[in-house]
């Protein structure tokens, strides 16, 4: 059965999710409240889903590359303007290139 979102919308909603899982990873630890553990439990598992379902049909190496990357970007520019850790220049040529991959990627594929 298709998807009612499409693929690469599926990529961008298991990114968001995953930068909300791992940013909650740095409370879980601090904080033994249930709630957080069920509210980053449940970002793990709408960030795999999004990544299964976008593996339908974009090819796996794409869709992880993509997924891993938006979260890599989003998790780290929240370090950086959240819990103010360094913004190097390298650092942000880094996560450029990052982007520019995700980007390459998207504009190579053959999925809508």
């Amino acid at each position: 059965m298709p998807s009612l979102l499409g693929p690469w919308t599926l990529l961008v909603i298991g990114g968001v999710l995953e930068m909300a899982w791992a940013i909650g990873f740095k409370y879980v630890g601090k904080d033994s409240a249930l709630r957080l553990k069920a509210a980053v439990g449940l970002a793990l598992a709408g960030s795999m889903t999004a990544l299964f379902l976008a593996m339908r049909q974009l090819p796996a190496g794409t869709a992880y590359a993509v997924w891993t990357g938006i979260g890599a970007i989003g998790v780290a520019t929240i370090g950086i303007f959240v819990f103010r850790e360094p913004a190097t220049v390298a650092r942000v040529c880094f996560l450029a290139l990052i982007l520019v991959g995700i980007i390459g990627l998207k504009a190579t594929s053959s999925a809508s």
